[in-house]
């Protein structure tokens, strides 16, 4: 579902996206750019919201307030994807600030800050997700961390990919390798998490049995 979602999710924000910006004058993007940038941030939500939409669909079974699950998961989203781009902006700047060709140690430097704020972003999803699986869960505290473990399996795979970039013929190399990254992207995102419910159910069914 996970998979499902991220698909979906990402077909419709981008036909959205291109609807509103085909729909606004080219004349009024350019005196109002912030028009843009209100644009993206509907179709960020629209992504949002059906990505967790869909988990939701299986954890209703389990959460009976499932759509605390997507209030949390959609806001989590969106604010690690505003914090991971924030700074990954901030760091990129700094690099551009330099005003020289960046050695191949400064690349590895300031890429290897971008990949951890990247990472570090996704405590941001855990932590609200956290918020709402607490109540139905017991030892739950390392959720918190189990998405920015997922940023970091998915930063992990795409630099790997970018190994075989060599063997992919040019002409379609770009949309080969975007395509790549987003189904490893949505694989995973729907393979640890998934894992990390089947341990939380495991753990409180002992707990219970305990008790």
């Amino acid at each position: 579902m996970t998979f499902t979602g991220w698909v979906v999710g990402g077909i419709a924000s981008i036909a959205i996206e291109k609807y509103l910006l085909q729909t606004l004058s080219p004349g009024l993007l350019q005196q109002q750019p912030s028009w843009d940038r209100w644009v993206k941030s509907i179709s960020s939500v629209v992504f949002a919201m059906i990505f967790a939409a869909d988990q939701a669909i299986v954890l209703r079974r389990y959460l009976s307030a499932w759509w605390l699950w997507i209030l949390a998961t959609s806001v989590g989203w969106l604010v690690a994807n505003n914090v991971s781009t924030a700074w990954i902006e901030y760091i990129s700047s700094i690099a551009n600030s330099l005003n020289k060709t960046l050695s191949f140690e400064d690349v590895i430097f300031f890429g290897g800050l971008s990949t951890i704020s990247y990472v570090l972003s996704g405590i941001w999803l855990g932590f609200l997700q956290w918020l709402v699986l607490r109540r139905k869960t017991a030892g739950a505290w390392w959720w918190n961390f189990l998405p920015s473990f997922s940023y970091l399996c998915i930063s992990l795979f795409v630099w790997l990919l970018s190994f075989l970039q060599d063997l992919i013929p040019e002409v379609s190399r770009a949309q080969i390798l975007y395509l790549s990254g987003q189904a490893l992207t949505a694989i995973i995102l729907g393979v640890i998490p998934a894992i990390g419910f089947c341990r939380l159910k495991i753990y409180s069914r002992r707990i219970t049995a305990r008790q």
